[in-house]
C-alpha cells in the first residue's frame, strides 16, 4: 500500500467489488466515453464481483495492474489507476485513470500517478510509462504534464468511444532516468 496526504493506493482486492460497483454507477456519465468496458463490467454487484476476481488474477500474473485510490479514514473509493498494456520485454506500461466527481481538481490523480510512476520504475523495473489522452480531455492532459510526461506524438484513430467515430489521441511518455 502506498500512502499520500489523506489517501492510499493499493492493488484491487476481492472485497473491493461492492464499493467498485457503487463508484462506477455513481460516476457512470463521466466513465462512459473513455472507460466503457470498465463501466459495462461493473453495473451490478455481481458483475463487479466477477470483474474484481479477474483483475486480482491479472494483477498476480502481472498482466494488468489495477489500483484503487481510497480515503485513509473512511476507506471510500475515490478513483482508479490502471497500469496496462504491460510489455515486460520493452519494460513499458500505460497508465489510465479516473476519479469520482467529488474528488476532481484536488490533485489526487496527479499525486497517484507520481507515486505509481516511482513504484513502477523502482519495484517493477519498467523504464517507459505512457499516458494516452484525448486533447479535449484537459484534466488528463494536465495530469500528464504535471507528472513530467513528455508529449511524443498524435496517434491517429487510436480510440473509438461507443457510438462515435475514431478519435486521435495524444501520446505522452515518462522515462526512468537511470543514473550511471
Amino acid at each position: 500500500m502506498l500512502k499520500f496526504n489523506a489517501y492510499n493506493i493499493a492493488p484491487i482486492e476481492i472485497q473491493d467489488a461492492w464499493s467498485l460497483c457503487n463508484f462506477i454507477v455513481a460516476n457512470e456519465d463521466r466513465l462512459k466515453r473513455y472507460f466503457p468496458k470498465t463501466l459495462e463490467q461493473n453495473l451490478t454487484p455481481d458483475l463487479s464481483k466477477f470483474f474484481v476476481q479477474k483483475k486480482v488474477k491479472q494483477f498476480s500474473l502481472k498482466e494488468e495492474l489495477l489500483f484503487t485510490i481510497k480515503k485513509n479514514e473512511s476507506g471510500e473509493l475515490v478513483g482508479l489507476v490502471y497500469l496496462k498494456e504491460l510489455d515486460w520485454d520493452k519494460k513499458q506500461g500505460e497508465f489510465a485513470y479516473c476519479i469520482g466527481y467529488p474528488f476532481e481538481r484536488k490533485g489526487i490523480i496527479t499525486k497517484s500517478i507520481n507515486t505509481l510512476s516511482e513504484y513502477a520504475f523502482t519495484n517493477l523495473g519498467l523504464e517507459t510509462l505512457q499516458i494516452i489522452a484525448h486533447k479535449d480531455n484537459i484534466a488528463s492532459v494536465k495530469v500528464a504534464e504535471k507528472c513530467n510526461f513528455i508529449w511524443k506524438r498524435t496517434l491517429n484513430n487510436e480510440f473509438t468511444p461507443s457510438g462515435e467515430k475514431p478519435l486521435n489521441m495524444e501520446l505522452y511518455e515518462l522515462y526512468n532516468e537511470i543514473e550511471i
